[in-house]
């Protein structure tokens, strides 16, 4: 007896929950830039498990399948002060990680709602019109999907941007369970740093010193200091070879600029961070919680740094590719420590770009932060008024509308993001979690396949975007590809702004003056932000082949 299959095409911006129905509406065609990667989804509905052999049939040779899998969350948003653009609020499952199907290979089917995740790699591909087949065969029956597949003769311009969402390798060195600077360590860095670059991380977490992030007053976490230090009583010296080897790894992978860790700890700026030397034939820490910011100890040590650290990036001819931090997110009550420490960074290092996450204005408007990363939520205040504008998210932006990536929000508020960072001309994003696989404060390893919201402490979908598999690589999750989409179009958006105007593109993204977009205000519909780029694309076709006529 045959099965009962219901199967349909949606597009990337679908997400469907258990219990939801399969959409209607049909999608049936998909276009992208040279180079680009674009997605759309399967959704199956049976009456009975099943087993199906998968093909492709298109002449677009790259073309990846991945299973959406249910993850469960605890904590799927903050329980106060949230506005009411969610998907779901309750805890429960989500569906979230993309786990690889291999193509011409069985998949098993569990009775009800099932979806598939294909996505289209344009490489170098060809301008032109593509089919594209996916079919599934089972025991003679077969199903299959059809989309249309256009790639445009016109590369996208993600030139100038800087994106950096932070990845922690000690966090893959407690769940691997590996040293740190073993081989293995340097294998699974180099394929997490892949994938990140992959979906348009150009600037990598850089532990120069072991990060002082999210750790509570006198806790640590691993050492995965770089630069190797040594210290006679009188006089430091440098070994730069880890952080060498790290930088060429990071190249080899696509990452061009590097983020070097906090010098003082996070949320004002009191301490040191952990710092780890040889002191006369003894490794032991040398400055960490007991050290005070402003101690004399510390600036000499810091000062010394400085010295050999500019030494080193001037032979390596990456001055324009670094950029430092002083401390992340500094609150206004600690306005006075952060700001001595910020004066000391500045005039030991007067001509890097030196940035941080916070959003109080006060810090910019008395200049103790020369390129400040606010939050989405209070960007507005910033607008116009620095040299660059950067901003970030994290588990605070629950609210005003703005963007984020939570499992909650629906893939239109996690791509609309795109949308905002090109009227806006933002020079950089910033995120904290690309694989935060701790609790809180970095107390206890977490498995993120089971515990999605760092022990309770953040909604889930906050503190990383991938997950460690098995063979030390990382598996995507659905919120990464989408998060990815909203670089796309940004870039797309550029693209067609070289060939027109800026005026030209907003007037397709706002639909001639019927939306003002603003991070808090936008269309809440998937047919708005598709058909924009949609718009966009065909706009750019034209141009181009105007300017080859």
């Amino acid at each position: 007896m045959a099965l009962n299959v219901k199967i349909k095409a949606m597009s990337s911006l679908e997400k469907l929950y258990n219990g939801d129905n399969i959409p209607d509406k049909e999608y049936s065609a998909v276009s992208m830039l040279k180079g680009e990667r674009k997605s759309f989804q399967i959704a199956l509905e049976c009456d009975d498990d099943f087993s199906s052999e998968i093909s492709v049939f298109s002449e677009i040779k790259n073309i990846n399948i991945y299973k959406v899998v249910m993850v469960h969350s605890d904590f799927p948003m903050q329980k106060k002060d949230c506005d009411d653009y969610f998907r779901y609020s309750a805890d429960g499952y989500y569906p979230d990680l993309l786990m690889p199907v291999g193509v011409n290979s069985a998949i098993d089917f569990k009775k009800g709602l099932n979806v598939l995740w294909v996505e289209i790699d344009a490489g170098k591909t060809s301008a032109g019109q593509y089919g594209v087949t996916v079919k599934f065969d089972n025991s003679g029956f077969t199903y299959e999907v059809h989309i249309s597949a256009e790639i445009i003769d016109c590369e996208p311009d993600f030139d100038g941007f800087i994106y950096t969402s932070w990845f922690y390798t000690d966090c893959l060195m407690s769940y691997y369970n590996f040293k740190a600077f073993s081989d293995e360590y340097w294998r699974v860095t180099e394929n997490f740093l892949k994938t990140a670059a992959e979906h348009g991380m150009n600037c990598v977490l850089t532990p120069v010193f072991t990060p002082p992030l999210d750790t509570q007053k006198g806790g640590e976490r691993p050492t995965v200091q770089l630069v190797e230090i040594s210290y006679d009583g009188k006089k430091y010296a440098f070994n730069f070879e880890k952080l060498d080897k790290w930088i060429n790894l990071a190249q080899s992978c696509g990452i061009e600029y590097f983020e070097i860790s906090h010098f003082y700890t996070q949320w004002g700026a009191a301490h040191a961070p952990k710092i780890i030397a040889d002191v006369n034939g003894e490794v032991k820490q040398i400055f960490g919680w007991n050290t005070r910011a402003s101690s004399k100890e510390y600036k000499d040590f810091l000062t010394a740094f400085s010295v050999e650290f500019k030494k080193f990036v001037s032979d390596r001819k990456l001055r324009d590719k670094i950029i430092l931090h002083v401390s992340d997110e500094p609150f206004f009550t600690a306005i006075y420590t952060y700001a001595k420490a910020s004066k000391t960074i500045h005039r030991l290092f007067p001509e890097y770009k030196i940035i941080d996450a916070l959003s109080d204005y006060t810090f910019y408007k008395l200049k103790i932060v020369t390129q400040p990363v606010p939050s989405s939520d209070h960007i507005e205040k910033f607008i116009g008024k620095t040299d660059e504008l950067w901003t970030y998210y994290c588990s605070s932006q629950h609210k005003k509308y703005v963007s984020n990536r939570f499992f909650c929000n629906s893939s239109l508020r996690n791509r609309v993001l795109g949308c905002q960072l090109y009227k806006y001309a933002v020079k950089g994003f910033l995120h904290w979690g690309y694989n935060f696989y701790y609790t809180q404060y970095s107390k206890a390893l977490i498995d993120p396949f089971k515990v999605t919201d760092a022990g309770g402490k953040f909604p889930s979908g906050d503190s990383f975007v991938v997950y460690p598999a098995k063979d030390g690589t990382a598996y995507c999750s659905l919120r990464l590809k989408v998060f990815y989409d909203a670089l796309q179009d940004m870039a797309a958006f550029k693209a067609l702004e070289k060939l027109t105007d800026k005026e030209y593109v907003m007037n397709i993204i706002e639909e001639n003056g019927k939306y003002n977009l603003t991070f808090s205000n936008y269309p809440h519909s998937d047919d708005w932000l598709l058909r924009v780029r949609e718009k966009v694309n065909q706009a750019i076709k034209e141009k181009c082949r105007g300017e080859q006529i």
